[in-house]
């Protein structure tokens, strides 16, 4: 994992050196930005094996730097940094494409070991399934196109994050059977994620509006309470 090109966007002067000083004590090769134009203008410019981008940010917020990038580049791992503790600003950066969020204050271990875990993920993956998905495909109510990374549904396109797709495999190869919060973590994330099983339901309900219409009483992907979820294949 040393010598990995990251991408630090903060625009807290001591916060971000502190991140540097951090990662390059790890053996990480390091770019810094003081803002979100200036970051993603980096990104564009560089290769880098993963992004740490701070939300609340001048000139352009850690959402729009996110949601460009994204735009772009489906597999490099961002992680969001957030000192806010409403859930929604973290559900809108996962929304948005960003694999993970750390909360601030961090510490030295934890930031260490999240970047780690998602280097690996990126380069490793999850066992997931046997064969691939094909190109186009009916989940849900809502027809997959892989390539894209889109769902399409009564006429709108949705755009899914690399996350949501992987969640997609697993349930399309294991369908009416409830697999466990813990098995989709693992398979999803990485059996060396340091997250909880909230960030997975953060995901599940934003698959769920992407491919079911709201308030539909036949839901494709259903709680199974005290073990996980079950993917129902419509009928």
């Amino acid at each position: 994992m040393k010598n990995r090109q990251i991408l630090v966007v903060e625009d807290d002067t001591n916060i971000r050196r502190g991140i540097v000083d951090i990662l390059e004590s790890e053996g990480y090769e390091v770019t810094q930005s003081p803002n979100g134009a200036d970051g993603l203008k980096q990104f564009k410019q560089n290769k880098f094996d993963l992004v740490l981008l701070d939300l609340m940010m001048p000139e352009m917020s850690g959402y729009d730097v996110c949601k460009e990038i994204r735009k772009r580049d489906t597999q490099t791992p961002v992680l969001i940094l957030t000192a806010k503790s409403q859930e929604i600003d973290k559900v809108v950066g996962l929304e948005l494409g960003a694999d993970d969020y750390i909360t601030k204050p961090f510490g030295v271990r934890e930031l260490v070991a999240r970047v780690a875990a998602a280097l690996r993920r990126a380069h490793v993956g999850g066992e997931g399934a046997p064969t691939p998905l094909p190109d186009e495909f009916k989940f849900g109510h809502a027809t997959i196109q892989t390539k894209q990374f889109e769902a399409r549904r009564g006429g709108q396109v949705f755009t899914l994050t690399p996350r949501e797709l992987k969640l997609v495999e697993l349930f399309m190869h294991k369908p009416n059977e409830a697999l466990s919060r813990q098995y989709l973590l693992d398979q999803a994330w990485g059996i060396d994620y340091l997250g909880t099983t909230r960030t997975l339901d953060q995901h599940i309900a934003q698959l769920r509006k992407k491919i079911d219409p709201e308030n539909d009483s036949d839901a494709t992907i259903v709680t199974v309470h005290g073990v996980g979820y079950r993917y129902n294949p419509p009928k």
